[in-house]
């Protein structure tokens, strides 16, 4: 294993690899740090570039917007007091107050040093756990795919900040989409009502940067005029002041548990599907301050409270990465994109992954590693120009995004085919927006609709009897997570509404 790492290391070390890993990182940086432009948005903008690359060098880009993003919303969380990212959120609650304290260099770089050596610390389980998870996943027939697969839905739609009603119903709306077309097996027609221009069904990807980047942006243009952003208390064109990087390493370390503590956290809400960077970085913010010793400190500028968020935010990174290579299943909106881009190179994510292509997996290992010394040079190098990059309004960055996702689009089979399904479906991600419905169990159902489909024709032609998916112990334990998983959702909304309804004034 050890072996094959190296050799990925030194493959991924050519120019070929290293500078789109490079720029990729670098444009992860600033479109993290723009405030509004997630890293879901950037990796969309980057993917039509990767078209051509060779398969490796596209991923490696796409793994270097990811560790980058990553870490570049805590620039705009220190600045503004508004995350870059949404990952980063709770580095905003110490990162914001401490900058206003006068440090703002050191809770830049805090948590830029946090965010390395969580992000290297993951890299750890990336490479050695990864393996067996694939092997575990090597048991699963299609009953238990099916169920994996159904209990993955189930955890986004639960997970849904709207109502659970909203996230079944999107994620529903997501299934439908990929009955359109021709089905998997037989190749029959459906819903296609003899139209060319849905016969093959609608491309994966310009719904996906429809339905994600046009709603976002059109969102965020709606936020213009929004008195929250000048009613924050920017620090903007502040410069940093003099510092040791030395004395934040060691601010870091003396604190081995903290750093290892998030780092774990941060892995294990990556490896559950769809939960994402937000609920890791918040959820380590939150065991840091029940383990500090000084627990009243935090929100006041505490460095454990950065250090936490940002090592849990880049280990999340790691995990994500540990599920779509074990198991083929996206753990968020980025890595769903990723899974995307190895469809198109013709690359089969899943259980055989690593031993079918060891030079792709090991490749993709060293790249999130070598991600971070990349992130930590351009930081060095560009922190000035990045300060200055958090004030570019949106009106700017809103037209340059939107003409990249429409060549990004056109450019996935140079016809203006991609285009109008990218036109139709930023409509449709808009009107849901509108409407409360989130958008991540839409695409999670778009992800999985074939392959859920698949599974359950080949189990059903294996074997008709249908009580197979309840009475195989790995598929019925997942059946029952997923039930349970809709079941706690339920009795947290009726718990929520109930706090409501008692909080309410007695008239």
């Amino acid at each position: 294993m050890l072996d094959l790492l190296w050799n990925g290391l030194i493959n991924i070390a050519q120019w070929k690899y290293l500078l789109p890993l490079f720029a990729g990182t670098f444009i992860g940086v600033i479109g993290g740090s723009l405030p509004g432009v997630t890293i879901t948005m950037t990796v969309i903008v980057v993917l039509p570039f990767t078209y051509g690359l060779d398969p490796l060098a596209g991923l490696a880009a796409m793994t270097g917007v990811y560790v980058g993003g990553s870490t570049g919303g805590l620039i705009a969380c220190c600045l503004l007091g508004i995350p870059g990212s949404p990952s980063s959120i709770a580095t905003t609650f110490d990162g914001f107050p401490m900058a206003r304290n006068g440090e703002p260099g050191r809770a830049i770089w805090l948590g830029v040093w946090a965010s390395v050596w969580g992000g290297l610390l993951g890299a750890l389980f990336l490479v050695f756990l990864t393996g067996p998870l694939a092997a575990i996943a090597l048991e699963f027939g299609p009953w238990e795919y099916f169920s994996l697969f159904v209990l993955a839905m189930a955890m986004v739609a639960g997970l849904s900040e709207s109502s659970l009603l909203k996230g079944l119903i999107s994620t529903a709306i997501g299934l439908l989409i990929t009955v359109v077309g021709h089905d998997p097996i037989g190749s029959v027609p459906r819903f296609t009502f003899g139209s060319a221009f849905i016969g093959g069904g609608f491309p994966f990807l310009p719904v996906l940067i429809g339905i994600f980047a046009f709603a976002q942006i059109m969102t965020d243009l709606e936020k213009l005029n929004s008195p929250r952003g000048q009613a924050a208390e920017s620090l903007v064109g502040v410069k940093l002041e003099r510092f040791s990087h030395l004395k934040v390493n060691l601010e870091i370390f003396k604190q081995p548990f903290l750093l290892a503590w998030a780092t774990i956290v941060g892995l294990i809400i990556g490896i559950l599907p769809a939960i994402g960077g937000s609920a890791s970085s918040v959820m380590a913010y939150d065991q840091a301050k029940k383990f500090s010793k000084t627990p009243d400190r935090f929100g006041k500028g505490h460095p454990e409270g950065i250090i936490a968020s940002e090592a849990s935010n880049n280990a999340n990174v790691s995990g994500s990465l540990m599920t779509i290579m074990a198991f083929g299943i996206p753990g968020d909106a980025v890595t769903a994109v990723m899974l995307g881009a190895m469809t198109i190179h013709g690359i089969q994510s899943g259980p055989l992954f690593i031993s079918q292509n060891p030079d792709i997996a090991y490749g993709i290992y060293a790249a999130y590693i070598l991600a971070h010394p990349c992130m930590l040079l351009i930081c060095l190098a560009l922190m000035p120009l990045m300060l200055r990059v958090t004030s570019v309004p949106m009106a700017v960055l809103a037209p340059v995004v939107l003409v990249l996702c429409v060549v990004g689009a056109y450019a996935l089979n140079n016809t203006m085919q991609s285009v109008y399904v990218l036109l139709l479906f930023g409509v449709v991600g808009y009107v849901l927006v509108k409407l409360g419905f989130p958008l991540a169990p839409l695409i999670l159902g778009l992800i999985l609709g074939d392959q859920i489909e698949i599974n359950l024709v080949r189990a059903i032609m294996t074997d008709a009897n249908p009580w197979l998916f309840l009475t195989r112990p790995i598929s019925g334990l997942l059946l029952l997570a997923a039930a349970t998983s809709v079941g706690l959702a339920i009795w947290q909304h009726w718990r929520h509404q109930k706090r409501i309804a008692e909080e309410a004034p007695d008239f």
